[in-house]
């Protein structure tokens, strides 16, 4: 593995060049295949200091996910049941999918280090690059009726908003119904996918993306204007271990909640956590587009949005614009 015999090399000597000629001779593959495996680590999230005339040393690695670690933080828990750490996958709802139709238990959490295909809601394409995101589905079997499923992917966006809340000290808010936001930029994503029988849930996949460590230069340029990561608003690198704990140790909590009370303390945090309420806005449903103000969730968990006319509809799927200045 060219890869990781380049990093052994430069941490040989810390902070310290090593020519290209050196690797080259110790690798026994040229200087041109040098750069490009030097290229390749770059992208896994290895920050490397290139000089035409000194070689190459090491910065920074990207911060290692490792099963050891997320153990001993989440020790206390006890709604994960089973971690899979993977390396790169086309998405980790996938292989979730695949695991829940085998029978995986509730509490099965798969977490890839990269996903050629992650998704989003309508399903969008999510960048996750190697080394510098939370990539992760959750497998849940909660049992309760079909039509409650949207509740679960608000408590989801109440569990992830609060735990980047803790562990950055970020001003983050949730767009309804379950976009993470700083300044009006997206740092998040959430998915549920569901299957069921006989009106009841057999299981859930709740997908979490969290661009955590992501540099600008990550991003196509058509996404910087909408698109954002806790490295870019904190300044700092963030612990990816840390955010994966910090949301199970939420979830878990609202989760246990929910399901002894019901719905009404999932509405009452994600309402104190929205970045929607009381500004006018033009919502794209399966029945139209519309403007009006969203006041509140109802007990099912839709959107209660009061229209120019004072009539009070509630919406569960749809497209929302950013508020309107002043709304």
């Amino acid at each position: 593995m060219n890869n990781n015999r380049i990093i052994e090399l430069l941490e040989e000597q810390p902070r310290q060049y090593v020519s290209g000629e050196a690797l080259s001779r110790e690798l026994q593959i040229s200087r041109t295949a040098i750069w490009k495996q030097i290229k390749k680590l770059e992208s896994q999230g290895f920050e490397i200091e290139a000089s035409r005339r000194l070689g190459y040393r090491l910065m920074s690695k990207p911060s290692q996910l490792t099963l050891p670690v997320l153990l001993k933080k989440l020790e206390g828990t006890a709604l994960v049941r089973s971690i899979k750490l993977l390396d790169t996958v086309d998405s980790t709802q996938n292989v979730a999918q695949r695991l829940a139709e085998e029978g995986a238990p509730e509490g099965t959490l798969i977490i890839a280090d990269h996903q050629t295909s992650g998704r989003g809601r309508h399903g969008r394409s999510w960048v996750s690059p190697a080394g510098k995101g939370v990539w992760m589905s959750l497998v849940l079997r909660p049992g309760i009726p079909l039509q409650f499923a949207p509740q679960l992917t608000l408590l989801a966006a109440v569990a992830l908003c609060r735990a980047l809340k803790s562990v950055t000290s970020l001003e983050i808010g949730i767009k309804w119904p379950n976009d993470l936001l700083i300044g009006g930029k997206k740092i998040s994503g959430i998915l549920l996918e569901s299957t069921a029988e006989d009106e009841r849930l057999r299981y859930v996949i709740a997908g979490i993306g969290v661009s955590v460590n992501l540099e600008r230069g990550d991003y196509p340029p058509e996404l910087l204007d909408v698109a954002t990561s806790l490295l870019i608003e904190s300044g700092g690198q963030i612990e990816r271990s840390d955010v994966v704990a910090a949301f199970i140790r939420e979830f878990e909590h609202l989760y246990a909640l929910y399901q002894q009370e019901g719905f009404g303390p999932i509405r009452t945090l994600w309402e104190a956590l929205s970045v929607t309420l009381h500004k006018l806005t033009r919502l794209y449903s399966p029945a139209g587009e519309f403007e009006g103000t969203p006041i509140g969730l109802d007990e099912r968990g839709a959107l209660l949005v009061k229209k120019s006319d004072g009539s009070i509809v509630p919406v569960f799927s749809a497209e929302m614009s950013a508020p309107k200045a002043g709304g």
